[in-house]
């Protein structure tokens, strides 16, 4: 089974064991997402962690690993987490991201491949429209290479308290693109962007800005989980609520300045909510 086959496997399976057991993964969602309450981009970082032991926890036959950051300098491709399918051997990467509700960057391009390719195929003023031309950009080495990626998308609305996880299907999305059209820059936007829609002026993603002055960071493949959700598929059928769990917020306080010795003591009471809730859904 190749590794586009094995994680579209992995999501079936995660979103059955999340049809069967709704409570897991909401209680994992509100805990990663109370992270937002110590800082703005933590729970970002521990989402990798959480999906990561949640994987390990509850879904029997699959094994996670965390890559973590500092093999992240060194990796040729975009990934947070490991997934090893125990039946079938096959070891796939995942790349996870936790966002608010809107734009949605699924792909850096540090090298700005897919912004420049556009440039260099789009003629002066005009858009990129014909069928021929659009399909060899999306065939080309930088856009098969991103179709590559597998990509987990936690999503959050705060102001709602509801939250989804979701999968964006990119090569469903790409049969319907009819045009792209280079926006910027201009009012707001500081550099331009190329951005692609179907053949109703439905927006579909756009890729974003190149060149020195323009922030690595924000280059690359984004959509927007608002104006595109319908080329998203929600492993957890939609929208969860979650709910601030104040407690655990209390447990990294008092943690953080107490000893290995309570963090030990702690760690086994936890130890034993998780193999009661394994008990619970039949893992053990």
């Amino acid at each position: 089974m190749e590794t586009a086959g094995a994680y579209s496997d992995f999501t079936k399976r995660l979103k059955l064991l999340i049809s069967k057991h709704p409570a897991l993964i909401t209680a994992t969602l509100s805990n990663i997402f109370t992270m937002r309450l110590i800082g703005n981009k933590t729970h970002g970082d521990l989402a990798e962690i959480a999906i990561s032991e949640f994987i390990n926890q509850y879904m029997y036959d699959f094994q996670s690993t965390h890559v973590g950051k500092d093999l992240y300098r060194a990796k040729s491709q975009e990934e947070d987490i490991k997934i090893i399918n125990e039946i079938t051997k096959v070891e796939f990467p995942v790349s996870l991201k936790a966002y608010g509700h809107g734009p949605l960057q699924l792909s850096t391009d540090k090298n700005s491949s897919m912004f420049q390719l556009l440039e260099n195929e789009r003629k002066e003023e005009e858009n990129i429209v014909d069928k021929q031309q659009i399909r060899n950009l999306l065939n080309s080495s930088v856009f098969l290479d991103f179709s590559k990626v597998n990509i987990l998308s936690l999503i959050y609305d705060e102001g709602l308290k509801h939250c989804n996880i979701l999968v964006f299907n990119y090569n469903i999305a790409c049969q319907y693109i009819s045009r792209i059209v280079r926006t910027g820059p201009g009012g707001r936007r500081r550099h331009p962007v190329y951005k692609f829609y179907d053949f109703r002026n439905n927006y579909i993603f756009e890729v974003r800005y190149g060149g020195a002055t323009a922030n690595a960071l924000q280059r690359g493949l984004w959509t927007h989980t608002k104006k595109g959700y319908q080329f998203f598929d929600s492993i957890t059928d939609g929208w969860v609520n979650y709910s601030d769990n104040q407690f655990l917020v209390s447990l990294f306080s008092s943690a953080l300045v107490s000893s290995e010795t309570g963090h030990s003591t702690a760690l086994k009471e936890i130890e034993k909510d998780i193999r009661t809730l394994k008990q619970s859904i039949g893992v053990i």
